[in-house]
């Protein structure tokens, strides 16, 4: 009998696994455009070929994930995604490109699924959100190893290394799965996911997170954009630098730092005082640092901040306010995400808890896709600065949401009773 304890430990490297895969193609992605140079249509499918594959995943995963057993089809997405990450340097062409990012997005689907379904099932109740955080924690960690370790090793040595990287991580993940994690017999008959979409508390949780995925998705895909991009255009031009890719990339991983930080402690406060409050709060915290991201020159001006730095070179004052913010915006996001999960993972254990998480990732889904292009339109007609004020006003419609309905469902105490 293997312990949960040792079980928790396989399933969180395989989160870890997932990430590293995830932020390691996404670094590398301006690369394959300067190799393969796909125009138009193709070059939309670079990006979006990930998306559409893992849309078209979560359904059938979600299914499959509660009717048959989970360790067994985790095993199996470790194992596609291992082959996939061997396929990549062989990539010769934009539509191969294409087709091996979406065989990616069906790996990286199920075994984000099944993996985080299995972490809420062996979590305890009562330490849930705790358990959930310290899961996600690691894949943050990816988040900020896979970035930098992509760009070194490809620079050093190729594709293959980088790729090589993958598949031991990956490979490894699996070992770790097959060898700790027990078969799963809490199978459930019929289609869960349907049930689950009307559950009247998804229900509730759904209405905040479809508004919230367009306030995280500008938000986060806006400020390396803010912060790179020339001040004709509206950013603070730090890729004018001498090191400005490294300017950058300090400012999008104090977000994942603090995130990774703040999960598992932020997860157990959940677990002890309520998950509403904790999603309410993070989402009202969110969209208050969002409202201020554009105000980052003025805040380093009065402030009298250093606009040079050692390695970096001459950037503006409004650097260190810059990644100051984005860190806030990482303990914000930390408030809500792992209560915001074990709430989903609360009302699907037992009944059809891969269903659970598969309509959360389905729902996050049009933000995402429509988001970027109203920041597109925003930023090109109005002025960049309104991206942000979007992204904020989302995070704040998605709260008085939930608060209206936790009021309107349970009275003035409504933030108290989840």
């Amino acid at each position: 009998m293997v312990s949960t304890s040792r079980e928790l430990y396989a399933l969180y490297l395989t989160r870890f696994a997932n990430a590293f895969g995830l932020v390691t193609l996404l670094t590398l992605l301006p690369t394959y455009i300067d190799l393969l140079d796909p125009q138009g249509f193709v070059l939309g499918m670079f990006a979006t070929g990930l998306t559409l594959a893992q849309t078209g995943a979560v359904v059938p995963v979600s299914y499959l994930g509660d009717r048959f057993d989970k360790r067994l089809l985790l095993l199996g997405g470790l194992g596609l995604a291992t082959a996939v990450y061997g396929l990549f340097p062989l990539v010769d062409s934009s539509w191969g490109f294409v087709f091996v990012r979406g065989l990616q997005g069906v790996a990286v689907t199920v075994a984000s699924l099944l993996s985080l379904a299995l972490v809420g099932q062996l979590a305890r109740e009562s330490e849930r959100g705790t358990t959930i955080g310290t899961s996600n924690a690691w894949r943050f960690a990816a988040a900020i190893g896979g970035s930098l370790s992509a760009g070194l090793l490809y620079d050093q040595f190729g594709f293959d290394a980088v790729f090589g990287l993958l598949m031991c991580i990956t490979g490894i993940a699996f070992l770790a799965v097959w060898r700790w994690v027990e078969p799963d017999e809490t199978t459930s008959e019929g289609f869960a996911f349907a049930d689950l979409a009307m559950n009247r508390r998804i229900l509730t949780i759904t209405s905040f997170r479809a508004q919230y995925a367009v306030a995280v998705v500008l938000v986060r895909t806006w400020v390396p954009i803010f912060a790179g991009v020339a001040a004709a255009r509206g950013g603070l031009g730090f890729n004018a630098a001498i090191n400005g890719a490294t300017a950058v990339a300090i400012v999008l991983a104090a977000e994942k730092f603090t995130n990774m930080l703040a999960q598992p402690y932020m997860g157990g406060l959940s677990d002890r005082f309520g998950r509403a409050r904790f999603v309410f709060a993070g989402g009202l915290c969110y969209g208050l640092v969002a409202l201020v991201v554009p105000l980052t020159p003025a805040i380093g001006t009065a402030l009298s901040l250093p606009a040079t730095f050692p390695f970096l070179g001459t950037l503006t004052a409004a650097f260190l306010p810059l990644v100051a913010l984005n860190a806030l915006l990482g303990v914000a996001d930390s408030l809500r995400e792992p209560a915001s999960m074990a709430l989903f993972a609360d009302e699907g254990t037992g009944t059809g808890v891969t269903s659970s998480f598969g309509v959360r990732a389905l729902v996050w889904r049009p933000g995402s896709v429509l988001a970027p292009l109203a920041g597109g339109w925003l930023t090109t007609n109005v002025g960049m600065e309104w991206v942000f004020y979007l992204g904020a006003a989302a995070a704040f419609s998605g709260v008085i949401v939930f608060l209206g309905i936790l009021t309107y469902q349970h009275g003035r105490a409504g933030l108290a009773q989840w």
